[in-house]
């Protein structure tokens, strides 16, 4: 039996399960799969960052970067973006947001950022496409949450 690696949180996003239905709804080729879980890249993303996702009685909105563009919404302290592949954090317009920036989490090639979105923004994207660059490919995620204020 041979294995295909996976990246990211195939109970979320991922299109290798679509694709391998439909291979076999094509009637050809039939095998058997198995999906293992393990610990998702969310997961990874806040304990690496040593943080909870969500505050106490808070929630917490999972989308796209594409969603994102569309705009954060409103009172949603905590937003986890994953597949933004076009860095849309960028388009946010807020003052008060901090993000938590993971690439590669749990490898070896695992870069972390975190703090003040409007002073980090230019610096992860700078770096992801450097990663991306010399890594040939990047997986990134990133938690959106409003600066707590005292």
């Amino acid at each position: 039996m041979r294995c295909l690696p996976r990246l990211g949180d195939p109970s979320l996003h991922d299109s290798t399960l679509r694709i391998i239905d439909q291979i076999i709804a094509r009637g050809r080729v039939y095998f058997q799969y198995e999906v293992v879980p393990g610990i998702s890249s969310i997961q990874a993303l806040a304990a690496r960052h040593r943080i909870a996702l969500n505050r106490i009685g808070g929630s917490v909105h999972i989308t796209t970067g594409r969603q994102l563009s569309a705009g954060l919404l409103d009172n949603i302290d905590n937003v986890l973006v994953l597949l933004d592949g076009e860095c849309s954090f960028k388009n946010v317009d807020d003052d008060d947001i901090d993000i938590y920036w993971g690439a590669y989490i749990g490898t070896e090639d695992e870069i972390l950022m975190s703090g003040n979105l409007r002073e980090l923004m230019h610096d992860i994207e700078r770096i992801r496409s450097e990663a991306r660059e010399r890594n040939g490919w990047i997986m990134d995620a990133y938690l959106l949450r409003k600066t707590r204020t005292q």
